[in-house]
């Protein structure tokens, strides 16, 4: 298949970008590139016979319809977003503009598209979701695809919105879709945001690991590589209109994440003291949701997808990853955020 990926530069995409030309597909990525993106995440994918990059802003229209138009793709698997839930709490119109109207453009640009080449049903509009569209969990229970929405942030908000209008194309304009949500993700070439990435970069540095509040907040996480397998296997496999739930069945406080690292790098990278002081209980942001955990019954049994990596097997990949790739995550350290705590603007 010839694959339109969006947002094919960012962590998740570029993992995606190189399962599906593993797989022999072509590779179209469409990215911005905005301060989250790295091309140097696609080392050695830019010279690859089957693979083509448009540096296009999803909510430019015309821009999208010239990239359909030249490209020709049988399917689009639609990644490009705003997910960073704290700058979201900061900036939330960045978001609404990125995860709502470029949603919107690109069903516009993938229909349009599906009716110029006379509706093949063969065709897929594959929209890649997050499990914080569902809300917060409390003690028990799992989300699964029949899970009421419930966002809290900005950012769930925003993804929430887009899921609506990507089953709203399917079910009013016929569009082939599938729709996947995840929990969170994790691995190399994470950009130093989010959780484990600055955690493993500000223990190197002896810096300040912070954690919100008392850290007791869970996630179930999801290793990259896992996510992009079934990613691919839900876009060349599953039905039209499908909706799957994608977990890595790894529940975990983050405070316990944290500690986790903290013991691998003092394995890794030992100094006179345990990284586990440089914990620091730091004000909770505003609507931090308590837990999540997905439920992938579906997908396991009618796709036959299960993650590959266990979650400490994960951590170790990952930590090791970071410690022996500097020249990918030290040009942006420079960049706006990273290693910060954002958010604070609401609380």
């Amino acid at each position: 298949m010839k694959i339109l990926v969006t947002g094919g530069a960012g962590f998740i995409g570029s993992a995606v970008v190189k399962v599906a030309l593993a797989q022999g597909h072509t590779v179209v990525n469409v990215d911005k590139l905005t301060y989250a993106a790295c091309l140097a995440s696609l080392k050695g994918v830019a010279d690859h016979p089957g693979y083509a990059f448009e540096q296009v802003d999803i909510c430019d229209r015309p821009a999208l319809n010239r990239v359909f138009d030249q490209h020709q793709p049988d399917a689009v698997m639609h990644l490009a977003a705003e997910s960073h839930v704290d700058r979201s709490i900061d900036g939330p119109e960045t978001f609404v503009q990125t995860n709502v109207l470029g949603t919107f453009h690109m069903l516009e640009a993938a229909w349009g598209l599906w009716e110029a080449k006379g509706r093949p049903d063969d065709f897929r509009f594959h929209h890649i979701s997050t499990d914080e569209v569902f809300g917060s969990l409390g003690e028990t229970g799992k989300f699964d695809e029949e899970t009421r929405y419930d966002p809290r942030s900005p950012y769930s908000a925003s993804k929430a919105g887009s899921d609506h209008l990507v089953r709203a194309w399917h079910e009013t304009y016929g569009l082939p879709i599938v729709l996947t949500n995840c929990s969170n993700n994790y691995g190399p070439r994470q950009f130093p945001e989010k959780l484990i990435p600055v955690t493993i970069l500000n223990a190197l540095a002896g810096k300040p690991l912070p954690i919100y509040g008392a850290g007791l907040n869970v996630r179930d996480w999801l290793h990259v590589e896992d996510h992009a397998e079934a990613l691919l296997l839900v876009l060349t496999k599953a039905a039209s209109g499908a909706t799957y739930a994608i977990g890595g069945e790894a529940e975990a406080r983050n405070i316990d994440i944290v500690r986790s690292i903290c013991a691998i790098m003092d394995q890794r990278r030992p100094k006179s003291s345990p990284y586990a002081n440089l914990i620091t209980h730091v004000t909770d942001r505003p609507g931090h949701d308590q837990r999540y955990a997905i439920d992938p019954s579906r997908i396991r049994q009618e796709l036959g997808w299960t993650p590959f990596h266990t979650l400490q097997q994960g951590l170790e990949e990952t930590v090791d990853w970071y410690l022996n790739n500097q020249d990918w995550w030290m040009p942006l350290q420079a960049r706006e955020g990273v290693g910060e705590r954002l958010g604070r603007a609401a609380s």
